[in-house]
């Protein structure tokens, strides 16, 4: 992809990412730091892009060995150890991404044995995920670890679920299993995003609240459009990458990628080329991997760390302006099934 990767550098993004996975499968942001779920699937669907089936088979059977029994998993494990767990809290988001990457890692291997080993754990995930979801649409972000549930709802969290729950109700249709509850859920979860800003807390300094409804497919078309623009400007600086945080003078890989996918989702893969070629800076040439961020005012890198999940996104934003069919299924949405509206039990 002009200006952005060479095949040998995708191939040495790659290798980096399976340079960290430990022989159980466990994919940790780097060796020594913690895995969380989520990030633990995103590289995962990378290796996906890149034909690496067997290692990503592995990051998903990692996750359907250690699935606790409530359907969740730990928010994080120390090194990717299961034994070790660094934070005792379930998040929300973190659970249900299982979903995303079981359809993807299914598209883009046909393996019918796998999604038959993975129904049961996307299933589980879901229930989890569902029990927090609040009587106005959206997710209670977390469950501590006595089992107190958080009624507070983050916007990134919801979005990334409502993306989830469409990919679970893929894998229930890909099994000839309808999910009628799963469907009002999502269908009442969208409402939300699109029409109560007000049912999520105020995260609007963040860039992930400005275009995670457009990445996980709740808003579209015109009104995808319009959040877009109006945060364009506070967010994206020309030639660096994306603020993390406003006013911060800090871009970072991760989001600049996602933004990427998401700019794809919308049909602008021009605007989506120039992020990702404006992240390169960001790239490490030994490893292959990135770096988290970039403080421009002080001409730093921050923090020190080659994290698997900004070479993930990065992949997977390349992955879809490439044209990966898996990836694009994914991500694009067009046969996502979209759920059903709360109000009058029609598509939404």
């Amino acid at each position: 992809m002009p200006g952005v990767l060479t095949a040998g550098q995708a191939a040495a993004t790659v290798a980096g990412i399976l340079a960290v996975q430990r022989e159980d499968g466990a994919i940790p942001w780097f060796r020594g730091h913690h895995l969380d779920p989520w990030d633990h699937v995103e590289a995962a669907m990378a290796l996906d892009t890149a034909g690496e089936h067997d290692a990503a088979e592995r990051a998903y059977l990692w996750l359907a060995r250690h699935q606790l029994a409530d359907g969740s998993w730990y928010a994080a494990y120390a090194d990717g150890d299961p034994l070790d767990v660094a934070d005792r809290g379930r998040e929300t988001n973190f659970v249900a991404y299982i979903a995303v990457g079981v359809w993807h890692h299914y598209l883009a291997t046909g393996d019918d044995t796998f999604l038959d080993r993975m129904w049961p754990v996307v299933c589980a995930a879901v229930e989890f995920v569902l029990r927090l979801q609040q009587p106005g649409g959206q997710i209670g972000w977390r469950r501590d670890d006595d089992g107190t549930p958080t009624a507070d709802a983050l916007l990134t969290g919801s979005s990334s679920v409502h993306h989830a729950l469409r990919c679970a109700l893929a894998v229930a249709e890909q099994r000839e299993e309808p999910q009628p509850d799963w469907e009002l859920a999502a269908g009442a979860l969208r409402h939300a995003i699109r029409h109560h800003p007000e049912r999520f807390l105020d995260k609007g300094r963040y860039s992930m609240d400005w275009y995670y409804p457009v990445l996980g497919g709740a808003l579209t078309g015109t009104e995808a459009k319009a959040r877009i623009e109006e945060g364009w400007e506070r967010f994206v600086v020309p030639g660096l990458g994306v603020r993390c945080v406003v006013p911060n003078p800090w871009v970072t890989g991760g989001e600049s990628a996602e933004l990427a996918l998401a700019l794809w989702v919308m049909g602008e893969s021009d605007r989506a080329l120039e992020v990702l070629q404006a992240i390169q800076h960001l790239r490490d040439p030994e490893t292959g991997l990135y770096w988290t961020g970039y403080v421009f005012d002080d001409d730093a890198i921050w923090p020190r760390e080659l994290t698997t999940w900004t070479a993930g996104s990065l992949l997977l934003a390349v992955a879809a302006l490439g044209g990966h069919e898996a990836t694009c299924a994914v991500f694009g949405g067009d046969h996502l099934p979209r759920g059903l509206a709360p109000d009058c039990c029609t598509p939404v």
